[in-house]
């Protein structure tokens, strides 16, 4: 059989560490969950993806599992709609088909770049730049994860942060450990006044750096057009101040700054509607859930054409991850600003062998190794799933969790 073929896709849920991040929908629970993807040829080659976990992603990677052994790497349109056809009866959605699609085809990319012996950016077109910008990715957050259930506190070395001057020392060691050149502040945990005053001071703490704040549409229309104004001239961009496309359309009539979503606009169907509003101007794109790499780098064309700067939203996630959101950046003409990540908080349960990605002068230098570039650590990997089954946990709930710490906590949004 040729040494292209699909023999096997194997699925493994893993949990990592996570610090108290805090978020409009409450806190970060201790572990987060991923799930990796080990795509074998027929030769032993091996190709790596990596998906965010839960019950149902992982129940329809395994799906996909059943469809792909066989198939030819090379050919990603067919394994696509292989993919497709098996969960299209009880997953109607295509954008949540998207997150099934995508975790494969970056592991075929993988596979296929080793078979070749180039980069998976060459896959995509080639780079356009060596090394791609990140942004520091600032929380509000606990010391601790406090002592529940019988289970002791877990501690960070990041320390804690409720108010503008913890938010400025976390910059700090941001910058200090990693060298960003820019800072995006999670919002939506306190009212909108102290928000802003955590903005002003980064702004005096980090005199030009580029400078956003993302509330997760804990707003209203009338909150965020004021806090535009009160912000006006201070952020590069405010991201989902307001949930929908109406609403954000609303806000964006007299915003004094761009508007930017990973939140509104996450399928393809969002964004003619979008365009049509003048909803957003600046797109934060995952590959996770817009279908993989190389419907990213079309979404890209896209946006070009219709004149929506990009920009790229990260999730709790691993190096493997990290490595595709390297490579597709790289491969983007026109990234216009620098790129989310939450890999700082998770790198030191990382699956992958150190040595290749790091965060340096606030970039991520593009690997050029075969593939992804990355190796993975199967000790590692093993650990983490075991922590993944003696754990119990199967899906990500912020608030649940909250209730568990502050039983009074009440989800609402907008809350301002």
């Amino acid at each position: 059989m040729s040494q292209t073929r699909i023999r096997e896709l194997i699925v493994t849920p893993i949990a990592f560490g996570d610090p108290p991040l805090l978020n409009s929908n409450g806190v970060h629970e201790p572990l987060a969950l991923r799930v990796i993807l080990r795509l074998v040829l027929e030769d032993g080659t091996v190709g790596l993806g990596e998906s965010p976990g839960g019950t149902a992603r992982l129940e329809r990677l395994q799906a996909a599992a059943k469809v792909v052994a066989g198939m030819d790497v090379f050919d990603t349109t067919a394994v696509a709609a292989a993919i497709d056809g098996a969960l299209l009866p009880t997953v109607p959605s295509s954008h949540e088909r998207g997150w099934t699609t995508s975790a494969v085809e970056v592991a075929c990319l993988d596979a296929q770049g080793k078979l070749l012996g180039r980069p998976v950016s060459d896959l995509l077109g080639g780079r356009v730049r060596d090394a791609v910008p990140f942004a520091a990715y600032l929380f509000y957050k606990w010391a601790e994860h406090p002592a529940l259930d019988g289970r002791p506190a877990v501690t960070d070395d990041w320390g804690e942060a409720l108010d503008a001057a913890g938010i400025v020392e976390q910059a700090r060691l941001m910058q200090e450990r990693y060298g960003f050149r820019s800072f995006k502040l999670k919002g939506g945990v306190f009212p909108p006044d102290e928000e802003i005053a955590a903005i002003r001071a980064l702004a005096e703490a980090f005199p030009g750096q580029p400078l956003r704040l993302d509330p997760n549409v804990a707003w209203t229309v009338e909150t965020s057009k004021y806090v535009a104004r009160e912000l006006d001239g201070v952020l590069e961009y405010l991201e989902d101040p307001t949930k929908s496309i109406p609403g954000m359309a609303e806000v964006a009539r007299d915003s004094p700054m761009p508007l930017a979503t990973n939140m509104c606009v996450i399928a393809w169907e969002h964004l003619k509607p979008a365009v049509e509003q003048n909803a957003i101007q600046v797109l934060l794109t995952d590959h996770h859930y817009w279908g993989g790499l190389r419907r990213t780098r079309e979404l890209a064309a896209v946006c070009e054409a219709f004149g929506l700067a990009l920009s790229m939203h990260s999730n709790s996630h691993l190096g493997i991850s990290l490595a595709a959101m390297t490579h597709v950046a790289a491969a983007i003409p026109n990234l216009d600003h620098s790129c989310d990540t939450h890999y700082p908080w998770n790198s030191a349960d990382d699956v992958i062998v150190p040595g290749v990605l790091e965060l340096r002068d606030g970039e991520v230098r593009v690997p050029t190794g075969p593939g992804l570039g990355v190796e993975l650590d199967h000790d590692k990997l093993e650990q983490l799933h075991r922590r993944y089954v003696d754990s119990g946990m199967r899906g990500r709930d912020d608030t649940g969790y909250m209730r568990r710490i502050q039983p009074e906590y009440e989800l609402r949004l907008p809350r301002w």
